[in-house]
């Protein structure tokens, strides 16, 4: 009688460990699904704000244009985004925003982070709107959906893998420095060689990026995190993705778009 007591304690105990396994699988895949759902809401954005600048920058109708940029014709606000000293804001203000997000995110409310990060996005939609003006529209798609396939893929080997990519993560951030100071550079010498292979290494950074940042996202999941928390690494997460997908994509394009005549 006491061995079937004690049997019966273990085979208790257990199903309350995989009871509590499961709940954890649960949350992980709950906090999971809400950075990609950040991530791609923010992708959206980005896309809309990009084709509406994009749209309201450039006419059919010569009568109604001010200035011309290779066979297109821009408006008034098109040559004043993109024909005056206010590009360079257009610019820079991404950047701002990341250098404003990574040191205030620890003191703003979860909703305040998550909005920060939509604009963010918007703000990314509207320095890309002049990719619109370089490059076809096919390309632009086509460049996209190779970008989606692949950071699909990539991520997904992020998730499962049980090899700890710490390590090459330490090594790609390493490379992500250099890349950053290659591409200042470059923007003094305006070499197109140059330029192409920096493309080619953004690439394999951000692709090798996108598995080690789900790995990492992934890993600052804890259960007995509050709302607020968790919903701060979830946003924080999304920002990671967005900025490995942003950078796949604008490289891929450079890499294989067709130029606007």
């Amino acid at each position: 009688m006491s061995d079937f007591d004690r049997n019966a304690s273990a085979r208790w105990g257990q199903g309350v460990a995989r009871a509590g396994r499961a709940e954890i699988d649960q949350g992980l895949r709950t906090y999971m699904l809400g950075v990609y759902n950040n991530m791609v809401v923010g992708l959206a954005l980005t896309g809309f704000v990009a084709l509406g600048v994009h749209m309201l920058s450039v006419t059919s109708d010569p009568s109604l244009a001010v200035a011309q940029m290779g066979k297109l014709y821009l408006t008034s606000f098109g040559a004043m985004l993109y024909g005056s000293p206010l590009k360079w804001v257009v610019m820079l203000l991404p950047l701002g925003f990341i250098f404003f997000f990574s040191f205030r995110i620890n003191q703003m409310s979860a909703s305040a982070a998550r909005t920060m990060f939509f604009v963010f996005a918007a703000s990314i939609g509207l320095s890309l709107s002049a990719v619109l003006l370089v490059f076809t529209g096919t390309s632009v798609a086509r460049a996209f959906f190779v970008t989606s396939a692949a950071f699909a893929g990539l991520s997904l080997y992020g998730y499962t893998t049980k090899r700890d990519l710490s390590a090459f993560g330490s090594f790609l951030v390493m490379g992500l420095i250099g890349l950053v100071i290659a591409s200042l550079v470059n923007l003094f010498v305006q070499s197109t060689a140059f330029q192409f292979g920096l493309s080619i290494l953004s690439v394999l950074i951000f692709s090798g990026l996108t598995a080690w940042d789900t790995q990492a996202i992934k890993e600052m999941y804890f259960e007995d995190d509050d709302y607020e928390v968790a919903t701060k690494k979830s946003v924080n997460g999304a920002l990671m993705l967005y900025l490995d997908f942003i950078n796949i994509f604008q490289s891929l394009l450079y890499l294989t778009g067709s130029r606007n005549e």
